[in-house]
This record gives structure tokens, C-alpha cells and sequence, in this order.
């Protein structure tokens, strides 16, 4: 997950096919069958992270570190409950296709914000006016692509109008970063709400609820015993989580005892010598993670806006990078397993995946080849070495990713086919400048809003996309439109399918690793191998401290 959309950015959906009717009944609620467990044993426990929030306002984010808050505060219509990557109503008793545009969803009655506000399917429909009305640049509205309108019939009913028939992952991007309900009443309709005003407003209706709020350094959480969700009560009453600029420092305080779980991001290094202390427990969970690197069509040497713009010579480029990397050195090397090679686009274990960057680059084994990288830039007439500016954040997507991209550096300059000028920026800095045409090429991972092939697709691909790259391909478009609207199984994975191996020849992205989800966590804290399920999604109230 990442940034982008904007008003511009509204997406023509391709006609659907015959609807089929997905209801969805309530489960769990306030009673914990959900997954929350048995009623909260008290206690406090303090995470630690090197993440970063960008923002609490679900309309101005779309990264890992503000949606790890937003998991535990925001209420969702549609959520995973913990083990399972399959969505199911949250703060809704039902969801169902009432017809073959139309998405409705039921909310249980006497929903509160913590604030004591009514929650009413008014505030569902202002909150997703809003993430379309502010389209922000680092928010994730482009996942709205399919929706048209919102009615609300009444206080517990929600009418989601869509623009394209039998919409397969609507009820899934319900669950997603764009999927939080917000106050209305705390909420700008037409602007990012400063954090400030929505912790002050107390604008929560999550297992827990934010009493305390220190920006990337301390945030202080405390069970909110009005949650009527999905996942039933937290286990633990109190949550600190503790922000560290310093991968190296969160590992000694989780090996010291100083906090009780480390979650995103310790080295593999790190990882692989807390294995062997007994004062700590490595849990590890399914990983939808992925490393790539984004080209800019714009800026990318020979790109569009470039002196010496060629078509031709860019995709060479882009090819030739593709045939240099050497995905297994960079997992054992950097990542010491951690990460696997990823030869695909949508990473394996997902219904669809396939490997045509095996296929179609370096050996057709997944290994480089720099002769087949020479014959491409020879044959579209670019000289060597390129010249290419390469961008990573040194604070964003864990302490190895120096040495990760000092190796791809290596990997490409060792060729003789490249010069790399190598770079680095803070995350901050560096989530706004990638989106304003700054970095040629540039380090991005994603962690995915919802468990289908889908999410690895639309988001990158579709012609307005968050990496607002100046990707425009009408067919690969047209394809990932027409497989979210296809509901025979068959035919929407062979559509997907189709998409990775388009792709692949376009190369507006190159991915690299998949990643596995780590938590190392004190000796007597359970729950982790619980929340590290398919979902992705790291929630606090299923953690507990004996």
C-alpha cells in the first residue's frame, strides 16, 4: 500500500457480466466470537516499530504505518476476521448485491463513536464523498475506481451505486485503506483533518481507542468497550507503541525486555540471532510484502519528457535492468531468506499468480544474464553505460534496504551496461517527491489493502495508478476492469493471468523480493501467531501478556 488518485482520475469501468448474488452474514460482534477471544485480561503492553504514520486521516494515507493505527481505531464495514484473508461484515450485520450494481450494505443498530456520536450510515456515506472529493495525492481513493455514488436509504442502510456489474473485489476494498469510517462530525468533508483534531475529537470506534499522541515517537492506546466489530474484545487493556529511528535499538530493547513485541522492521541479520535467544520468541506468518523498483515513463533515461525521448530505448532500459537483477543473491545475501525471489507481479500463494519475469528475462532460470541485457540495449540502439538515477528510503522500508539497493547498484554496474547514481531520502520527503516526476527509478515495497491478485494489479497498472508513473497501457486497463467484474473463477484467473504476462513486457515496474511477516515478541506475550494471518493486518487485541 501507498499513495494516489484524484478527481481527474475517475475510471471509466468496461461493461460487467450476470450478477451473482455474495451475501454475507454478521458474525462475531461485541461478543468476541470474531476472534477478539476471551474478554481483555488487563495489562499493558508496549510494541515497537521503525514504521512511520504519515497521517491519521484514512484520506491523505496509503502506507503500512498509518494503517497499522488505523487497524485499531476505525471501524470497517467489511474486515478479516483473525486467520483468514476472506472479508466478512464488521460493524455490518449484512452485505449482499441487491442487484448487479448495487452493493448494500445493513449496519447493526446503536453503533457509538467513542466520542459518544451516533454512527450511522451517514457518516459511511460521508466518508467515502470524501476520500473521492479529496482524492489526496498519498491517499488511497484510487481504489474506489468502481464506485459511482452512496445512498443511505435510512440511518442502518448503505447503498453502494457501482459502475461496473458484479464487482468481485468491492466487498474486499471495503476492508482496505479506503475502508475506515470516520465522524462526520470530527471530519472535513473537503480537506486532510490534522491528527490533533481526531484524537482530540476521540473519533474511534476500533477495539481500541488513541488516549495519547506523540507523532512517531509514543501513541497510547486503551480498549474501547463499546467496540461492536468483527474481532470482539481486545485481550490487552492498554497498548503503548514506541516509534524507533533505528532498527538496531528496537532489537535491543526486545532482547533487553524493554518492550514486549518488535513488529516491522528488524534486519534479517538482527532476526536470524534473536533465533537463537531463549528470552524471545521469532514468530513468522504468510507474507504478502513485495520489493520492486518503479520507472518513471516521464523521466527514466530516453523517457517522454526527457531530451533524447525514445519509446523504444526506454522499454530497452527497463529490459535490461529486468535481465541484470539477481533475485537469489539479494534474498540470501541481504535478507538471509527472509525474502524469497519474486519472478511475478501478484506473488505466489495468490490465486493467478505466475512467473513471467522467469520467463521472459536473464536466464530462464531466474538467474541474470548480462549478455541477454546487451543484446537488448544493442539492438534498440542505446549506448552504454546508461546513466540511471536510483532512488531508495533509508528509513521506511527496514535497515537492510542499503545494503539491498548498494547490491542491485552492483548488479546493474557490474554489466559495464550501467552508471548508477545512487540515492537516498527520508520517507517523508520521499513519499512526495516520488509522485512529482523527482526520482527516474525509485525503491517502492508494497503490503498489500486485501489478500486477491487484484490488489497487486489496480493499484500499479490502470492507467491513473498511486505510482503516477505515466504508465498508460488502454488493454491492460481495459483487462484488470473486466477480471474484477468476472465471477466464474476460471475466467477472471486467466484474465489475471493475461495481465501479469502484458506487463511484464511493459516493465513500468520490476519486482524482485516477496516478503515474509516477522514478529519477535517477549517469552510470556501470546497472540502474534494469531494476527500474522493472511490478512496482513497486525491487530493489537489479539496480543496478551501472561
Amino acid at each position: 500500500m501507498t499513495p494516489g488518485f484524484s478527481s481527474r482520475r475517475r475510471i471509466a469501468a468496461t461493461a460487467g457480466v450476470a450478477a451473482t448474488a455474495l451475501v454475507l452474514a454478521a458474525c462475531g460482534g461485541g461478543d468476541g466470537d470474531g476472534g477478539g477471544g476471551d474478554s481483555g485480561g488487563g495489562g499493558t503492553l508496549t510494541i515497537g516499530t521503525t514504521d512511520k504514520v504519515t497521517t491519521l486521516d484514512p484520506a491523505g494515507s496509503y502506507d503500512n504505518g498509518s494503517f497499522a493505527v488505523m487497524n485499531q481505531v476505525f471501524p470497517f464495514l467489511m474486515n478479516t476476521p483473525l486467520g483468514s484473508p476472506d472479508v466478512e461484515p464488521d460493524i455490518a450485520e449484512s452485505a449482499e448485491f441487491t442487484s448487479p450494481t448495487q452493493y448494500t450494505v445493513t449496519l447493526k443498530s446503536g453503533l457509538k463513536w467513542a466520542n459518544g456520536n451516533d454512527l450511522t450510515s451517514s457518516d459511511v456515506k460521508f466518508t467515502f464523498d470524501r476520500q473521492l472529493a479529496i482524492a489526496d495525492e498519498n491517499g488511497p481513493s484510487s481504489l474506489l475506481y468502481n464506485l459511482d455514488s452512496v445512498e443511505t436509504p435510512d440511518d442502518t442502510t448503505v447503498v453502494f451505486n457501482l459502475k461496473t456489474e458484479n464487482d468481485q473485489v468491492f466487498p474486499q476494498i471495503l476492508s482496505s485503506p479506503a475502508g475506515p469510517i470516520v465522524d462526520e462530525d470530527v471530519f472535513s468533508a473537503t480537506e486532510l483533518t490534522p491528527d490533533e483534531e481526531i484524537v482530540d475529537g476521540n473519533a474511534f470506534h476500533g477495539q481500541y481507542v488513541i488516549t495519547s499522541y506523540d507523532l512517531n515517537n509514543l501513541v497510547s492506546y486503551e480498549a474501547y468497550p463499546d467496540y461492536q466489530g468483527l474481532l470482539g474484545e481486545a485481550k490487552t487493556d492498554a497498548i503503548n507503541v514506541k516509534y524507533y529511528a533505528e532498527a538496531s535499538n528496537l532489537k535491543l530493547d526486545i532482547q533487553e525486555g524493554n518492550i514486549d513485541v518488535a513488529f516491522r522492521s528488524l534486519s534479517a541479520t538482527d532476526i536470524e540471532d534473536l533465533r537463537g535467544n531463549d528470552e524471545v520468541k521469532v514468530v513468522d506468518g504468510p507474507g504478502g510484502e513485495i520489493r520492486y523498483i518503479v520507472f518513471n515513463f516521464n523521466t527514466q533515461p530516453y523517457g517522454a519528457t526527457t531530451p533524447e525521448a525514445d519509446p523504444a530505448k526506454a522499454t530497452a532500459v527497463r529490459q535490461a535492468v529486468a535481465n541484470l537483477i539477481d533475485r537469489e543473491e539479494l534474498a540470501e545475501q541481504v535478507y538471509k531468506g527472509t525474502y524469497t525471489p519474486l519472478y511475478s507481479f501478484v506473488p505466489e500463494g495468490l490465486t493467478g499468480a505466475t512467473q513471467p519475469l522467469m520467463e521472459k528475462y536473464g536466464d530462464g532460470e531466474g538467474g541474470p544474464d548480462a549478455d541477454k541485457a546487451a543484446q537488448v540495449l544493442e539492438a534498440a540502439g542505446v549506448q552504454t553505460p546508461v546513466q540511471l538515477s536510483l532512488q531508495y528510503s533509508n528509513d521506511h522500508y527496514g535497515p537492510s534496504s542499503g545494503d539491498e539497493y548498494a547490491l542491485i547498484k552492483d548488479q546493474l554496474e557490474s554489466s559495464g551496461l550501467f552508471t548508477v547514481d545512487l540515492q537516498t531520502t527520508e520517507w517523508v520527503q520521499y513519499s512526495e517527491q516520488r509522485t512529482e516526476d523527482v526520482y527516474p527509478a525509485y525503491q517502492l515495497g508494497w503490503f498489500p489493502d486485501y489478500s486477491d491478485a487484484d490488489n497487486y494489479l489496480t493499484p500499479f497498472f490502470l492507467t491513473e495508478n498511486f505510482l503516477s508513473n505515466h504508465y498508460v497501457d488502454q488493454q491492460v486497463n481495459d483487462l484488470i476492469l473486466q477480471q474484477a467484474a468476472t465471477a466464474d473463477p476460471a475466467e477472471r484467473q486467466a484474465l489475471i493471468e493475461q495481465i501479469q504476462d502484458l506487463v511484464a513486457d511493459d516493465l513500468s515496474t520490476v519486482p524482485y523480493l516477496q516478503g515474509a511477516q516477522v514478529a519477535v515478541t517477549g517469552a510470556d506475550v501470546e497472540g502474534a501467531e494469531d494476527t500474522l494471518d493472511p490478512s496482513f493486518k497486525f491487530r493489537y487485541g489479539a496480543l496478551s501478556k501472561g
